[in-house]
């Protein structure tokens, strides 16, 4: 691709009247991901599907997160329980393909509905209780790591089952949150491998994701100063927060209202 085209595609997305609807988004994915360690895709894959689409939002998700994510990870690595997060992401790493090959052929609208009803199951789960007590066990995990490595694959949401294995163990907040940061870190590794490897990383998706990347980096690192001193109460209640608004506003049901 030559540089005239590459102006022009920039040019493109700019003029687009749905650009600073996108633009802010992205700040307000990267903010909660900056506080969390998790949340963007939450927030950002159906809001930008519904401005965009779904093989859009989910690329472009990625390269952000990705990337602008993994300076953050080394100030947080004395955090990780590396075992737990070794286990799962191996899991995770070998379902991927399989949720990437849903987002590749199976129907849109049924791929939205199974993630909007896992991510509100999710929420039941936590709110109610429900909890994993002890150690995680190696089927356990292993478990937890396949189904966040298909949603992951899919739509770029792993959080769901990490947040119900993790916040309801007894590891502290700041243990949680670097576990979820280093689990995206080699999953999104080998995602855009994957991805571009079958095409979903364009020249459209590329551009996209540069034009949406500072605006999240900037929130992101708000956010993660925003972290600091947060207590470990604040910081679960604020994962509910976000699972539920998640949950709802992804729901299909409520395209025409959007």
């Amino acid at each position: 691709m030559t540089s005239p085209d590459i102006f022009a595609l920039f040019h493109d997305v700019a003029a687009d009247p749905r650009f600073p609807v996108a633009l802010g988004i992205a700040a307000l994915s990267g903010l909660v991901r900056g506080f969390s360690g998790f949340g963007s895709a939450l927030i950002y894959v159906p809001l930008i599907s519904a401005v965009y689409s779904p093989r859009l939002a989910v690329p472009t998700l990625l390269l952000i997160d990705t990337v602008c994510g993994l300076p953050f990870l080394f100030g947080v690595l004395h955090h990780v329980n590396r075992r737990e997060v070794v286990t799962t992401a191996v899991a995770g790493c070998l379902v991927l393909p399989l949720g990437m090959l849903a987002l590749l052929w199976v129907d849109p609208l049924w791929l939205r509905w199974f993630i909007s009803l896992l991510v509100l199951l999710a929420l039941v789960s936590l709110v109610s209780g429900w909890r994993y007590h002890g150690k995680p066990t190696l089927p356990a995990s292993l478990a937890v790591g396949a189904m966040a490595g298909f949603g992951g694959g899919a739509a770029q949401i792993a959080a769901p089952p990490l947040l119900i294995f993790w916040l309801g163990g007894n590891n502290p907040a700041a243990t949680v949150r670097a576990n979820i940061m280093a689990y995206f870190a080699i999953q999104g590794t080998l995602s855009i491998v994957l991805y571009a490897f079958n095409g979903l990383l364009n020249a459209q998706a590329l551009i996209v994701a540069l034009s949406m990347g500072v605006p999240f980096i900037v929130a992101l690192a708000a956010g993660a100063y925003f972290f600091h001193g947060a207590s470990d109460l604040l910081y679960r209640r604020a994962a509910y927060v976000i699972i539920a608004i998640a949950g709802l506003i992804s729901l299909p049901l409520f395209d025409g209202l959007r």
